[in-house]
């Protein structure tokens, strides 16, 4: 426990912008508008166009919009089909921010943070449009603008490849060794590796930080309370 605890004080510490993943970490997007209702939806509009065959059993079957939308620009890219598969998952999630469900300790983390003089980026493979609206809602748009970088219809730019993060660090002038990112996914921990990042796992429950120890992270927190209390020991 000693240890972890200073290896997350020294994450901290060397750290002048934290990047931040969007969708759990800083809330749980579908908490109130189920992701597997929407990819359900994604599936059953492709069909409704007379589009099943572009999916195979196991993406219909996926639960998860984000599978739907990469199967479907994988064999159309760059396609009228997907810029509007990829509106329709952006007006699904604009309506999910409506009832997403903040992240414990979050919001105290992300305006300490800011405070004590770090500069916050979010790198996510959601809509911009919809993180804007989340945050601007949780009085934490000051927080994070300009520098909020997602999802746009290039979809080969999504999560694990590094553009998002790489957008973030040219844009703020910042070495990949100076920065944080925070994510609770394999996709973010690669994205990060693959950019040079530091990375720090939120393990919410024992699956999530199992997966994230399996694609190799080392440095996971189960509650962003420790991190609170670090960034304000530091301060």
């Amino acid at each position: 426990m000693a240890a972890e605890a200073e290896n997350l004080r020294n994450l901290i510490a060397e750290a002048r912008v934290v990047l931040w993943d969007f969708d759990g970490p800083i809330c749980r997007l579908f908490a109130g508008h189920s992701a597997e209702d929407v990819a359900d939806g994604l599936v059953e509009w492709l069909e409704g166009q007379g589009l099943r065959g572009l999916l195979s059993d196991d993406e219909r079957a996926s639960l998860d919009p984000h599978v739907v939308l990469r199967a479907v620009d994988r064999r159309h890219p760059g396609s009228d089909l997907v810029a509007e598969l990829e509106e329709r998952l952006t007006q699904e999630e604009l309506r999910a921010a409506s009832t997403a469900m903040p992240t414990a300790h979050a919001d105290p983390l992300i305006q300490t943070w800011k405070a004590v003089g770090s500069r916050l980026a979010i790198a996510t493979n959601n809509s911009p449009r919809v993180v804007r609206k989340y945050l601007a809602g949780r009085g934490l748009i000051s927080c994070f603008a300009p520098h909020i970088y997602g999802r746009t219809q290039e979809l080969q730019h999504l999560k694990p490849d590094p553009h998002c993060l790489n957008q973030a660090l040219r844009a703020m002038g910042v070495a990949a060794s100076a920065a944080l990112m925070i994510g609770d996914t394999p996709s973010d921990f690669i994205a990060a590796r693959t950019a040079g990042i530091p990375f720090l796992g939120y393990g919410r429950n024992p699956r999530k930080e199992k997966l994230l120890r399996e694609a190799g992270a080392t440095s996971i927190v189960a509650s962003l309370a420790p991190v609170l209390t670090a960034v304000r020991d530091q301060a």
